[in-house]
């Protein structure tokens, strides 16, 4: 039960850092050499965690035990970082960035859920997913309203 609530409570920590971070980069900082020394200071981390999580074979054969995931969430993972850097180089604000993109991304994630993942909908969810629209609706205006008075 402590991994349920450690893992989402890491994971939501991290997402809050993570936007608070990107958005105090430097407007003059190379992107690409932003992402570099972002994933170099990943990879002595990632490492470092096989004290933790030791192989349970040999390199080889956990590298075989991989397969496109790790390469494809790499590759995703730059998307991401490159996308809300230029977001916030954009002037989005920090309360909605994040927000907008992950209320999309819900929203995506309910077909995929369904149809990829044989999840289901319950009827909790269903309203969930209407309040999270009506919401996600009302902040529109704030939106648009922010983003005009950033191009005025």
């Amino acid at each position: 039960m402590f991994l349920f609530y450690f893992s989402i409570a890491l994971a939501t920590l991290c997402t809050a850092l993570y936007h608070i971070i990107q958005k105090l980069t430097p407007l003059d900082a190379n992107p690409a050499l932003t992402l570099a020394v972002t994933y170099t200071t990943g990879a002595v981390l990632s490492l470092a965690l096989l004290f933790f999580y030791p192989l349970k074979d040999s390199l080889s054969v956990s590298l075989k035990q991989l397969n496109w995931t790790s390469v494809g969430l790499g590759i995703v993972l730059v998307g991401l970082e490159l996308g809300f850097l230029l977001a916030y180089r954009a002037n989005w604000n920090l309360s909605y960035a994040g927000l907008i993109a992950n209320v999309i991304v819900a929203l995506i994630f309910i077909p995929i859920g369904l149809l990829a993942f044989k999840e289901h909908v319950t009827p909790i969810n269903v309203i969930g997913v209407g309040r999270l629209c009506g919401w996600s609706y009302s902040c529109k205006s704030q939106v648009i309203t922010a983003t005009m008075q950033f191009e005025d």
